[in-house]
């Protein structure tokens, strides 16, 4: 059994999806969540064994979107499978979401046979389900970019840090302490305080050991 979630704000298309994959028996839709906060709160609350093999993410959603939830999702749970599932072919959209750690990218368009057999062959194989519309566009990105872009400053754009926020998360990747961040920068700890916070309400964590990871894994230090 394949289990699967959805994280889509719309729900017609949520029902819609849940239908291409229904017909086949060996999926099984555990959650329906309506954007990226949804998500990343739900798999807060279940268990590493009960994690869905696959996730499919859409792209534009309030509150939180899928290339945000895309990349913290990938640094906490790295067992599961991010693939997004959208309408959107456009190539920033998906540089972004590939770059955020999708392993896949497939349009709402395909027919409920393609999506399954492409799901089937993720998780049996490991090959990335990728719309043959998509391919087509990266092989293109590929041939026609130059440098890519730094990674680092890819990665903080995803999570939205400002420039005092980067540099407190290196120091606290540095194994330093409020108090001692606030001396080397010049500010009160309680600040310093108040800027954790915020760092981790951006990449949506509740610890500073759930921060750090996400912090090495996804390029931030």
């Amino acid at each position: 059994m394949i289990k699967i979630t959805i994280v889509e704000d719309k729900p017609g298309n949520r029902a819609i999806i849940t239908d291409k994959l229904s017909r086949n028996a060996l999926f099984q839709i555990v959650a329906e969540t309506r954007n990226g906060d949804e998500f990343l709160a739900l798999m807060k609350t279940v268990p590493a064994e009960e994690r869905p093999h696959i996730v499919l993410m859409d792209l534009e959603m309030p509150h939180v979107d899928g290339v945000t939830a895309i990349g913290i999702g990938s640094a906490l749970y790295p067992e599961v499978k991010f693939v997004v599932l959208t309408i959107f072919d456009d190539d920033d959209k998906i540089f972004r979401a590939i770059r955020a750690g999708a392993c896949g990218y497939l349009l709402k368009e395909e027919s409920g046979e393609v999506i399954t057999t492409m799901l089937i062959n993720l998780q049996e194989s490991g090959a990335g389900p990728i719309s043959p519309g998509i391919a087509y566009k990266i092989l293109q990105m590929v041939q026609q970019s130059g440098p890519l872009p730094n990674e680092k400053e890819k990665q903080e754009n995803i999570f939205q840090l400002s420039e005092r926020e980067r540099e407190i998360l290196q120091l606290l990747c540095e194994g330093l302490e409020y108090k001692e961040i606030g001396a080397k920068i010049f500010i009160s700890p309680n600040t310093v305080k108040k800027h954790c916070i915020s760092i981790y309400q951006k990449l949506h964590v509740n610890s500073k050991a759930q921060a750090l990871r996400i912090a090495y894994t996804r390029g931030l230090v």
